[in-house]
């Protein structure tokens, strides 16, 4: 079934972006541009993420660290601004 009709992104393909690390309606707009148009289906998103439809998210309330991926870039950009 579409979630997005103006780009036509369907509930599984939001199921996918979440099981990637797309935790947040922001994040599958990111992802796939479900959300950025008319808006209209933004609450259908946050209903399909639900609480605990994000692995990142359970790490993050289980107290366990991030992976490294997301501490790169996290300091990505820090250690580009001091470099310049």
């Amino acid at each position: 079934m579409y979630v997005c009709s103006c780009f036509g992104i369907t509930e599984q393909q939001v199921r996918e972006h979440a099981d990637t690390g797309a935790c947040t309606p922001r994040q599958i707009a990111s992802a796939c541009k479900a959300g950025t148009d008319c808006g209209g289906c933004v609450k259908r998103i946050q209903s399909l993420l639900g609480r605990g439809a994000c692995p990142r998210r359970e790490l993050i309330e289980t107290g366990a660290p991030e992976p490294l991926g997301a501490e790169a870039d996290a300091v990505g950009p820090a250690a580009l601004s001091e470099a310049a």
